[in-house]
């Protein structure tokens, strides 16, 4: 079976859940954006130093594949679907690393190669959230999904901090 499969050649595509829809569809715009974060994270990952960051990334891709899947499906009826305490994970991620960083102040990103990374990511992460209230306006999507992409931007500005802290690279900004 080839990955090729012409099917998209008139400019539609397939929802997981069967539907064929333009492929500039708020849907499609959506969780390709969420396949998008999960390409930059893949970069990032190979570049963070810190085995935390690079575990929870790592988790964050597993969950992304889940979100896209609930998000490409029209019915809601996604096997695996984000649920509340996937945000709840996150946010305690980033309750946990605020705690251990003390944050003084307004950041400018990108102090080491690694955070940069992940500043892309969470810029990703905060237009995948922008197409996903879009959706929202005219399509179901579940809350835990948008709480969910809200709080993983937190999460990776949260660990590109950490990431810069370890090296004595946070940067703040003067006002």
């Amino acid at each position: 079976m080839s990955i090729m499969t012409k099917t998209g050649d008139e400019g539609l595509t397939d929802l997981w859940s069967g539907e064929r829809v333009r492929k500039d569809d708020l849907r499609v715009e959506a969780y390709g954006t969420i396949d998008e974060l999960d390409s930059v994270l893949g970069e990032a990952k190979h570049w963070l130093k810190r085995d935390d960051c690079r575990r929870i990334v790592e988790e964050v891709q597993r969950d992304l594949f889940r979100l896209a899947g609930a998000l490409a499906t029209r019915s809601g009826k996604y096997v695996q679907p984000i649920v509340p305490g996937d945000e709840e994970r996150i946010a305690g991620y980033v309750n946990a690393y605020e705690a251990d960083l003390g944050l003084t102040g307004f950041v400018i990103p990108g102090s080491t190669l690694q955070s940069a990374k992940l500043d892309v990511a969470r810029t990703v992460c905060r237009r995948a959230e922008r197409r996903i209230v879009s959706l929202a306006w005219d399509a179901d999507v579940p809350d835990p999904i948008r709480r969910y992409v809200n709080r993983l931007s937190d999460l990776l500005f949260i660990l590109a901090r950490a990431e810069e802290f370890s090296e004595g690279k946070i940067v703040y900004a003067k006002a």
